[in-house]
């Protein structure tokens, strides 16, 4: 599995113009599933994520996690994150996981993350999204699980 993960100061999800899901304070989690991954891979990164500190402490230092300070996810799946561009100009998506392997992941990986007491909103599995936020840093970090 592979996540791109940015920090974000508020963020939504919308479907044909309906806002499906909205967070504050947290991560915007691009979250891909290729054919090899299994429910270990979802657990490490649920639990990555989870403690993963990048959230500035009294001091101004990336100390704190995202339970530190009591922050959300909006978490969207990605298969186009295994797009392969090394050949040619149109990308390559054979890495990616077939539908029914990679949404029974996702959704296993978020009720991980939802088992630690963080809100997790998603997006709709398949369906054509627009995702806005503000990104708060910028924090960018891509975490894969191999």
């Amino acid at each position: 599995m592979k996540v791109v993960l940015q920090r974000a100061k508020k963020a939504s999800v919308s479907v044909a113009g309906n806002i499906i899901g909205k967070i504050e304070k947290g991560f915007v989690l691009l979250v891909g599933v290729t054919h090899e991954d299994t429910e270990r891979d979802a657990e490490y990164l649920a639990e990555k994520i989870s403690g993963l500190r990048v959230f500035e402490d009294e001091n101004g230092k990336m100390n704190l996690s995202l339970q530190d300070i009591g922050g959300e996810i909006l978490s969207i799946s990605q298969f186009t994150l295994y797009g392969d561009t090394r050949k040619g100009r149109r990308p390559n998506f054979m890495d990616a996981a077939r539908p029914e392997q990679a949404n029974k992941l996702y959704e296993y990986f978020n009720a991980k993350l939802r088992e630690k007491e963080i809100l997790v909103e998603t997006g709709e599995f398949g369906a054509m999204m627009d995702v806005t936020f503000t990104n708060d840093g910028p924090v960018t970090l891509v975490i894969e699980s191999k």
